[in-house]
This record gives C-alpha cells, sequence and structure tokens, in this order.
C-alpha cells in the first residue's frame, strides 16, 4: 500500500514513520519545506506523482498562542492546506485521514465530547482547525477526521519535554489544574491511523466521517505534570522532584483560551476494535525512550 504523509517533521509524523517502517506499506513521507500544502498547485502535482492509495495529513499550524496574531498563516495551513489535500485527492478517488483537535470545542461539557457534539472553538487555532474539518468533508466524499489532544511523544516540543526542562532548571513550579483532558502519545495514535489504513486495504471501507482518539484516563496539567515526575525521578531524569503549586487558568493567562473539558468519548472508534491508547504506559516508554537518548 502506498501511503503519503504530510507533517513528517511533527511529533505524529515521526511516529508514523517509526510504525510504518516496521509495515510492509511504501511510505512517501513530506515535511513543509518539501511540500507546502497551502500550495494548491504542488499539492495537485505530488499527489498526482506518487498516486498514494491513502493521504494521511498530519500537517497543520499548531502553534497555538501565536495563531491569535498569525491568523492568515493559521487558516492558510489549516484550512487552505486541508482543502488542497481534499481536492486534489477527490481528483483521483483517494481517501483522506486527517488529524484534528479538541480545541474545535468551547471546554464547557460536563460529560467527554462525542464526535456529533456542536463545536464551538474559543481560539484562532480551534477555528482554523474546524474550518479545515468543515474543508474536508466540503470537497472529499471518503475522509476519517480524527480528533485528538494533549499529544505527547519523544519527538519535538510538548508538555512532558517541557516539564521535565523545567523541572532540572527549577525547584518549584506553578501548574494549572482547572483544565481536564487526556494526554495522547503520538506513536499510539500513529499505531491507530495504520490500522486504518490496514482496514482500508483489506476492505476499501472505513467509517468515514469524524472520530475521537486520545488517551483513556482524564487528568489536569497538574496531575499530568505529578505522573512525568515521579516516573523521571524513578529513571534518573531529574535530580529531584520539584514542588508542584496548583493553580487556576486565571492565574496563567495566555493569548489563546483554552477548553477548560477537553475530554473526548473514542466510543465509535472502539466499535471498530481502536482502544483508546493508555496514556501512562506510554508516558513510562516514552520516557525510557529519553532515557536511552540522554
Amino acid at each position: 500500500m502506498r501511503i503519503l504523509l504530510t507533517g513528517k517533521n511533527g511529533q505524529l509524523g515521526r511516529c508514523f514513520q517509526d510504525v510504518v517502517a516496521v509495515s510492509t506499506h511504501e511510505l512517501f513521507a513530506y515535511g513543509s519545506s518539501e511540500l507546502d500544502i497551502a500550495n494548491a498547485d504542488q499539492v495537485a502535482a505530488i499527489v498526482a506523482e506518487v498516486k498514494p492509495d491513502v493521504i494521511v495529513n498530519a500537517a497543520a499550524y499548531t502553534a497555538v498562542d501565536n495563531a491569535e496574531q498569525d491568523q492568515a498563516q493559521a487558516y492558510a495551513v489549516n484550512e487552505q492546506g486541508t482543502a488542497n489535500l481534499a481536492k486534489a485527492a477527490q481528483a483521483l478517488d483517494i481517501p483522506v485521514i486527517h488529524v484534528s483537535t479538541d480545541y474545535v470545542f468551547d471546554g464547557q461539557a460536563v460529560e467527554p465530547y462525542k464526535p456529533s457534539d456542536a463545536t464551538n472553538p474559543q481560539s484562532v487555532y480551534g477555528a482554523s482547525k474546524l474550518a479545515g474539518e468543515q474543508a474536508l468533508a466540503a470537497f472529499c466524499t471518503r475522509y476519517l477526521v480524527l480528533r485528538t489532544a494533549w499529544v505527547f511523544s519523544e519527538y519535538g516540543n510538548n508538555f512532558v519535554k517541557t516539564m521535565l526542562r523545567l523541572g532540572n532548571e527549577r525547584e518549584a513550579l506553578n501548574v494549572v489544574a482547572d483544565q481536564y483532558g487526556c494526554p495522547t502519545y503520538a506513536g499510539d495514535l500513529a499505531k491507530a491511523i495504520l490500522q486504518l489504513c490496514d482496514r482500508y486495504q483489506a476492505t476499501q471501507e472505513l467509517a468515514w466521517g469524524i472520530h475521537h482518539y486520545c488517551g483513556d484516563l482524564p487528568t489536569s496539567w497538574h496531575g499530568f505534570a505529578r505522573t512525568i515526575f515521579t516516573k523521571a525521578e524513578q529513571l534518573d531524569l531529574l535530580k529531584n522532584q520539584p514542588k508542584l503549586t496548583a493553580i487556576s487558568s486565571e492565574q496563567y493567562p495566555t493569548p489563546a483560551k483554552r477548553p477548560e473539558y477537553s475530554v473526548l468519548n473514542c466510543a465509535t472508534l472502539t466499535e471498530l476494535g481502536l482502544l483508546p491508547c493508555c496514556w501512562l504506559d506510554a508516558l513510562f516508554a516514552c520516557l525510557d525512550k529519553l532515557v536511552d537518548t540522554k
């Protein structure tokens, strides 16, 4: 099977390359310097040249706070880029697996968000990602959106690596405790996407539409940080655990508003045999990998 991957240098893109490397599939992976998805002509040319069986779109503008001032670029990548991929895919009857975000919701729910729940993004990033979902639906018949949240890995910049750095630099840290979500290991998300590719190869069908995939247990950023530090100290990635103080979102203002509650209901994928990842196990595995690169 020929798979075209965008966003190869991001967390998900790098993890997806790792899992495909031990499969029988042929991967054509592109970073933004090789494929600018906001360039419609370039997208059409590369898709026509590669002739993939599936397109996996992991490319995105993800600088959440910067997007508040850089709206044009956020929409160029997250909306127009997705539209360009959708049009090119539709022209050659190629399905698209597209990754989206919990930020399409306003965070005011009291139970896990279902894919069918009303969206109401509170940030430019969330609004641009929702616009991308809508563009995909408008221009492509066979598409599958995977919304995810709180992504971490051994690659790139993420909360886990930031906490490790700050934990080694400071004796005390304040971490927001009133935002709740499910951490998601990019490697597990990559495996889930590959399973969907395998399913499509076997049946030429998928459960088209929008689905959710994330970690299995909700926590707060404060709770996530505490878990990171406990395991990191055991692995000698930290000299000593810093003192953690729980603070409110109001005490840590950011340019972009974060959802207070972004727990996602993954039942539609569970029905297909794709279970939410155990983020505790994944965190431990991720930290073990960071030990190996220390």
